[in-house]
């Protein structure tokens, strides 16, 4: 079940907000979240859901173990009951996520005939390893922070706003919600804006520049030519910041709705003039957890220059093993990694007088690293790169595909979707709040439009991808 289904709009979501909203105790609140959450969670995944409780229950455990007081209880029996939670965990995903990644690589490298397995990746599994983990590594690190009860913890990992599709949530950062939260009105209110601002980023814009894109890279482009390798290229870049930031701008909403507040994962990233402010502003939940987790108990910037770019370079070659078991994603980490070292050491952006430059700099890197992100190999990925600097022909084929994608609809939505990736809504919203004395009925009637669109984009299109499955 995903945000932009008609089931989850129209029953789903009416039935468990509904139900929230009983004159019952937060405790009573909080189970039938939990019940929901792990509905929502075997409607798409049956079995697997049984895979997302035991994470949760196998971590509870953890959590209990490392908060015992007992005078006998020594750092090294700690530390020891914390590597056991990471291998037990970091283990689980290897399994379901890289297993026949391995496999075949071995095979690839050593000539090996090893069977490779078949293994279905549970969705979300990324999302709901990397709570529990944070959830361990709070309670090692301040015994206070133990969850005693497993129901609320429960909720914690599998709350079903984030779920699937993030943002990741750091235990620390919502421990106390889930303890004493309130449900008012004017949060309710910003909630549901919120979600219909994501729908309608998924459904019109994302969604929208996917079809695009999905049509560039399932054909031949080493016979087509540079403007239809960049339109799909630049098509897709637009598609996934939509897509991703819609379903975070959803998962924000739905929480705030039921009392939760969440931390932004996206701030106009495409807006950005160095790497570094790109994932300032990137999957920020991601970024936050790597840094936190990783990042910093390797040293951080304490050890000196040289320990510094290497322990970046590790965070962000891990970034891209995390998003799934394909080269493609490593060499999307890799890519990353290096132009941050490089802008570090030797690359002269961030001493450019030019904002343009620096964002035209920052738009190609992003560009060409999702070309590989996207591809379903690096051949294919690198023969889009190839034909997006090389391809200065003119055929039919090339000048057919073009007329047939760049209608006025496509063409209008794009410029809407290159202009709206900067913060160009918050000086709308600034201007119009300084100007407008009826601002809330304005945005208001906004939301009421846009949900309308929403509702007719659901019934009229069939093109609803859900990208996330691969993660």
């Amino acid at each position: 079940m995903v945000f932009s289904s008609a089931i989850f709009l129209f029953v789903f979501l009416p039935v468990v907000f509904g139900l929230s909203l009983l004159p019952v105790p937060l405790r009573v609140k909080n189970g039938i979240l939990v019940v929901a959450s792990i509905f929502f969670y075997a409607f798409g995944e049956p079995v697997y859901v049984f895979l997302m409780l035991a994470s949760a229950f196998v971590n509870y455990i953890f959590g209990i173990l490392l908060a015992k007081r007992e005078r006998q209880q020594s750092t090294t029996y700690r530390k020891i009951v914390l590597l056991i939670a990471l291998v037990i965990n970091i283990g689980t995903l290897g399994v379901f996520k890289y297993a026949g990644f391995v496999v075949e690589t071995c095979n690839s490298f050593f000539h090996t005939q090893f069977k490779q397995p078949d293994i279905a990746l549970p969705i979300g599994i990324s999302f709901f390893t990397f709570q529990a983990l944070s959830y361990v590594i709070d309670v090692y690190r301040d015994q206070n922070t133990v969850q005693r009860s497993f129901w609320k913890l429960l909720l914690y990992i599998s709350f079903f706003p984030q779920l699937i599709a993030g943002p990741i949530i750091r235990y620390h950062d919502v421990a106390v919600q889930l303890e004493n939260r309130v449900m008012t009105t004017d949060k309710m209110v910003i909630g549901i804006r919120r979600f219909i601002k994501g729908l309608f980023k998924k459904l019109w814009i994302a969604n929208c520049m996917g079809s695009i894109a999905d049509s560039v890279f399932t054909i031949d482009i080493m016979s087509y030519n540079a403007p239809v390798a960049w339109l799909g290229a630049i098509c897709y870049t637009l598609q996934i910041y939509y897509d991703f930031s819609g379903y975070s701008d959803m998962a924000i909403g739905l929480a705030a709705m039921f009392g939760f507040d969440f931390k932004e994962n996206f701030e106009h990233p495409y807006g950005s003039l160095d790497i570094r402010e790109f994932w300032r502003r990137w999957h920020i939940s991601l970024s936050g957890w790597f840094k936190e987790y990783v990042y910093i108990p390797l040293g951080g910037n304490r050890k000196g220059k040289v320990r510094t770019e290497i322990n970046k370079f590790i965070v962000f070659l891990l970034t891209g093993i995390w998003h799934g078991a394909n080269w493609t994603f490593i060499l999307w980490g890799i890519i990353h990694g290096v132009m941050v070292i490089l802008e570090d050491t030797i690359l002269p952006i961030r001493k450019l007088n030019s904002r343009v430059v620096r964002n035209l700099y920052t738009w190609l890197v992003v560009i060409i690293a999702f070309v590989f992100f996207r591809a379903d190999n690096i051949k294919i990925g690198g023969a889009m790169v190839k034909t997006m600097f090389t391809g200065f022909r003119i055929n039919a084929a090339s000048t057919g595909f073009l007329r047939e994608q760049l209608s006025i609809y496509h063409v209008m939505v794009g410029i809407f979707a290159v202009l709206f990736s900067y913060p160009i809504t918050q000086r709308i919203r600034e201007w119009l709040g300084k100007r407008q004395k009826h601002y809330e009925k304005i945005v208001a009637v906004g939301s009421i439009c846009m949900l309308v669109l929403c509702m007719l984009n659901l019934a009229s299109a069939s093109y609803n991808p859900f990208i996330y499955f691969r993660f």
